[in-house]
């Protein structure tokens, strides 16, 4: 197991706010070195999308415009 993995399997997920019911849900974490981790709520054993600062405020950039 990596690292990054033992980090996931620990982390502490939140649900977003701007999650609604039926097919929109996420949950987000923060992890090490500043990375953050998305995944949908409805499959907590699945997989997650973990991603870099840069590319974690282009998600929340693109989140506001839409």
């Amino acid at each position: 197991m990596t690292d990054l993995q033992r980090e996931l399997t620990g982390a502490v997920w939140r649900k977003s706010s701007r999650s609604g019911s039926g097919d929109q849900c996420v949950e987000v974490t923060p992890l090490s070195s500043d990375l953050r981790a998305v995944r949908d709520s409805k499959d907590p054993s699945g997989p997650a999308l973990v991603l870099t600062p840069s590319a974690w405020r282009g998600l929340l950039g693109a989140i506001k415009e839409s």
